[in-house]
């Protein structure tokens, strides 16, 4: 139930990028503006329905390497959007019953959301907050107090850096991020990509619906994130292609327009 507060700043007269990429992979927190807008896109490019599906079977692939493979116990998922299944906690707690995992957004629909739905194992922890990725340093602030910052931590940051117009303001929130934790620590970015002009054409109507634009970048730029970091095999690659065997490799489409990569803090 949403208090006054939280309704006062949601805003359902234009789409939004969270509720938008809901109706994508198939949720029902979403607006009749959300699914017009979606439905137009499909219309211009049907590719982008698998970008949203893909996406989120990537996300489950690199939190279960990451707590299977290289034991990490603590994720820090920044712009984590609404709530849906094999959400980060759900996909580390099944590996690590004992993992701590803090969600960071800063929209009121999906604060409401994420008070209601993120769980935990009473063995973990799952904590969520409100906070701002343009406040690097107040968002590890405040994660400390849930995660121990001296030992490695999985940064997630998933289909949320092309909200940042500017390419060297994104890299400078990453690297900024980043240095707050641990070596051992793990970056884990994807995004949709420039690769297509459908994908292009997709990005200028959603732009132009009103909602808060996001930028597809060149894939250049998705590795860039990750200088300094050693990368993970496969290193930076389409979503569909990242280690697609933790999976099963079931329903990929190797033409998605959507890059990814892993990468460990030396």
């Amino acid at each position: 139930m949403l208090d006054d507060s939280l309704r006062a700043r949601i805003d359902t007269s234009k789409p939004h990028s969270a509720r938008f990429w809901n109706y994508f992979v198939g949720g029902k927190d979403n607006y009749e503006v959300d699914r017009e807008i979606g439905d137009q896109i499909k219309s211009i490019f049907p590719g982008l329905v698998d970008v949203a599906v893909t996406s989120r079977r990537f996300l489950g692939r690199a939190v279960r390497h990451l707590a299977e493979e290289q034991g990490v116990r603590q994720f820090l998922d920044i712009g984590t959007g609404l709530p849906t299944a094999d959400n980060t906690h759900e996909v580390a707690q099944r590996v690590a019953p004992d993992a701590r995992i803090v969600y960071v957004d800063n929209d009121p629909i999906v604060l409401a959301h994420a008070n209601a739905l993120l769980t935990s194992t009473p063995e973990g922890v799952t904590a969520y907050l409100d906070a701002d990725l343009y406040d690097p340093e107040a968002v590890l602030e405040a994660a400390a107090g849930t995660l121990d910052l001296s030992r490695p931590v999985g940064l997630m940051i998933l289909n949320t850096l092309g909200h940042v117009a500017d390419y060297a303001q994104a890299r400078e929130l990453v690297r900024r991020l980043m240095a707050g934790l641990p070596a051992g620590s793990h970056l884990v970015i994807s995004d949709s990509t420039a690769t297509s002009e459908g994908m292009i054409a997709a990005s200028e109507a959603y732009n132009s619906s009103g909602a808060v634009p996001y930028y597809v970048r060149p894939v250049a730029e998705i590795a860039g994130f990750f200088e300094g970091l050693e990368l993970v095999r496969p290193g930076v690659v389409r979503v569909s292609e990242w280690r697609p065997e933790l999976s099963g490799g079931a329903g990929v489409d190797t033409a998605v327009d959507a890059y990814c990569g892993v990468g460990r803090k030396p």
